[in-house]
């Protein structure tokens, strides 16, 4: 069987299988080895078998190979905040609760939320959203 059915195939089961969120984390030793695009590849593997899976923050680095794996995936708006002066965009935690997909797509572990936001980091909005009841894969 191929590896990366296999791959999904345990994660479907563990999707299924429980109420309270998992987390698969994709770690690699650093940028640009292909975690991101590793996590919309298995994205892809489960949209296929039926899982209602979403993109809540995706960064690409505008990569094309990566930036194309996002076609036919749904990526849940961010919400445009204004900080200082300038426009920025962040996750829209209520929005993925709103929405609440089977699987959601996580990036970036360690950034660091809008002052103001509910969590200094987006880790404790994916703690959030386990608590929820949503699945999370993530990046590091």
């Amino acid at each position: 069987m191929d590896e990366n059915l296999q791959t999904a195939d345990y994660f479907l089961e563990l999707i299924r299988s429980s109420k309270r969120g998992k987390f698969k984390v994709y770690i690699g030793m650093s940028a640009g080895v292909g975690k991101s695009y590793r996590m919309l590849q298995e994205a892809h593997t489960l949209l296929k078998s039926g899982v209602d899976v979403k993109i809540g923050y995706i960064e690409t680095h505008n990569r094309a190979e990566t930036h194309a794996l996002l076609d036919g995936l749904l990526v849940i708006p961010r919400r445009n905040l204004f900080y200082k002066g300038k426009e920025l965009n962040e996750m829209d935690v209520q929005a993925i609760l709103g929405i609440h997909p089977e699987v959601v797509i996580i990036d970036e572990l360690a950034h660091t939320n809008i002052e103001g936001s509910k969590n200094e980091k987006r880790w404790q909005d994916v703690m959030d959203l386990l608590r929820a009841g949503n699945k999370c894969d993530q990046r590091r």
